[in-house]
């Protein structure tokens, strides 16, 4: 089990590999799941991912009420992170991000699937979900417990969910894992979206989805590697734990 220290740490090292990676800009956030308490997870306080530190770092319940007298401003949409938790007990780590390759995929009916190897743990098609299926005209932000809990409703088992107009969840039984996912799903939508210009595409059959998915599930020192390679992009290779290779992040 993390420490509490060592999963902040690693979470700041996160915000900052999807802000150098450009999945997250001014906007957008991780979270991961308190540690120690699975009815809880640890998510900055309203501020630009590439700016996140160790004391940027709030705790919430899972119906996003920031945890004590914290009472620095939280993201809007923090509900994202706890509708998702709540009904997933087997995620500890959620991404949300407006990454713009991946838009059009929520606004038409062209599903998007995985058509490249590091891609397969998005799984097959990649569920939409349209706020205003429910909620009818809206900003199209998640501000609230219900709404939260009706994007989680769509993930269902996936592990991303496109929003209508306006980005995707990913989650993650590690943070690693939700990293991996977040990197590669805009990457694979480009791919695919200039596949298609050629004609039609083959994508990843479910049998190679399994088989890649089950290989990058076990943490060893190829599916590390990218950690170590990301946080050293963004400048954060002296956060790393000593000797990483032999320590999963968060």
């Amino acid at each position: 089990m993390k420490t509490l220290d060592r999963a902040v740490t690693d979470l700041v090292i996160a915000n900052r590999i999807l802000a150098h990676e450009g999945i997250v800009d001014g906007y957008g956030h991780v979270s991961f799941r308190h540690p120690q308490d699975p009815n809880r997870f640890l998510l900055s306080r309203s501020r630009s991912p590439e700016l996140v530190t160790a004391e940027d770092i709030m705790e919430f319940t899972l119906d996003g009420r920031p945890v004590g007298d914290d009472r620095r401003p939280p993201y809007l949409e923090r509900f994202i992170h706890g509708g998702i938790y709540e009904a997933r007990p087997d995620v500890a780590a959620v991404v949300h991000s407006h990454a713009e390759s991946v838009l059009p995929f929520g606004i038409a009916p062209q599903p998007l699937v995985p058509v490249i190897h590091s891609a397969s743990e998005i799984g097959g098609p990649v569920p939409v979900w349209d706020i205003a299926d429910r909620f009818g005209d809206t900003n199209l932000l998640v501000t609230n417990v219900e709404q939260g809990r009706d994007l989680a409703n769509t993930l269902g088992r996936s592990a991303v969910a496109l929003m209508r107009g306006h980005g995707f969840a990913a989650a993650g039984a590690t943070l690693l894992q939700v990293l991996r996912i977040a990197v590669a799903l805009p990457k694979n939508a480009k791919v695919y979206m200039e596949a298609m210009r050629l004609g039609p595409v083959k994508p990843l059959s479910p049998g190679e989805i399994a088989i890649r998915t089950r290989e990058m599930a076990v943490e060893t020192p190829a599916t590390l590697r990218g950690w170590e390679y990301w946080a050293r992009r963004c400048g954060c290779g002296h956060m790393l734990a000593d000797n990483f290779d032999k320590s999963k992040p968060a």
